[in-house]
């Protein structure tokens, strides 16, 4: 029987950038789901659950790592995103970084480095919430970001995306040589939902603190962040690291494509609770002894 969830995911799954164009990628794309917004709860607990299940596992196993990468234009609904489909992970095994504009020590090392220090250990799952590929989309974007993080000159011409791009791309594949397997999550939002989503935040109270005076700057920039994020993806799109391009005009439909994506991911690693010893079973036998 036809899965039309999976059917969407495998539309949105990018691991060539030959050819890719995101006006291809309409954001309000739902496919022939036929859920609506209410029953989509239920079809995501269900996820939630199964994913919880396998967390387990991945943690005694502690062999493979996961890393989700999400990155999305102002509003996308990021946030709302890991709240919900990781709301059954077990905290121990999971660690959730967000990462804003680099201060202090992160300005004095490579754009790598505070990236490389949060990376999830085996056994864990890790969630970025922005990434490395924000010096190669707002650093592209606002030119005075890279005329601040202090490089040699010589470094800084019109190569340095290319050069970064395809640092990323090496730094993923060694990352997937290593087990951890990556997810990366564009969430695709119209540039029409994005100025409803604004005005909701300034509309109601308690999301005020939500809108700052850079969010609406950057929405001028709204093209130029849209071509960046285009070659971005373009560059880096690997069969080791996909892309995920998911339409995000509707959050609930976001949130059930990333926990369709991460459980079908988590079934593909085969993952195993650690196989028991003949020696640990006599144990065990002696420590039901003990305690009877």
């Amino acid at each position: 029987m036809s899965n039309p969830i999976r059917q969407l995911v495998e539309r949105r799954r990018i691991t060539s950038g030959e050819g890719f164009a995101l006006k291809d990628y309409a954001t309000d794309d739902k496919g022939s789901i036929p859920l609506t917004k209410v029953e989509s709860e239920a079809a995501l607990q269900e996820r939630i659950e199964a994913i919880a299940e396998l967390q387990g596992r991945l943690y005694a196993s502690r062999r493979w790592s996961v890393l989700c990468i999400f990155q999305a234009q102002d509003a996308a609904g990021k946030d709302s995103a890991i709240k919900h489909v990781f709301s059954g992970i077990n905290p121990q095994g999971c660690q959730v970084v967000s990462f804003s504009a680099p201060v202090g020590l992160e300005r004095e090392h490579d754009f790598l480095w505070r990236h490389v220090v949060a990376l999830p250990a085996r056994g864990r799952i890790g969630i970025h919430n922005r990434s490395w590929y924000e010096e190669v989309l707002v650093a592209r974007v606002h030119p005075e970001i890279l005329a601040g993080e202090a490089l040699p000159k010589v470094l800084v011409d019109d190569t340095i995306w290319d050069e970064r791009l395809e640092d990323i791309g090496c730094f993923e594949r060694y990352l997937s040589r290593q087990g951890t397997v990556l997810l990366k999550f564009f969430l695709h939002l119209g540039e029409e939902e994005q100025r409803k989503r604004f005005l909701a935040r300034i509309d109601e109270p308690d999301k005020n603190w939500k809108l700052q005076p850079s969010d609406i700057v950057d929405r001028r920039r709204w093209h130029d962040y849209e071509t960046a994020y285009e070659t971005a993806i373009r560059a880096t799109a690997a069969p080791y690291a996909p892309w995920y391009v998911l339409p995000a005009d509707r959050k609930w439909l976001t949130r059930l494509l990333v926990a369709e994506i991460l459980l079908g991911t988590m079934r593909k690693l085969d993952l195993h609770y650690p196989e028991v010893s003949e020696t640990q079973r006599e144990s065990l036998q002696k420590a039901r002894k003990a305690l009877s």
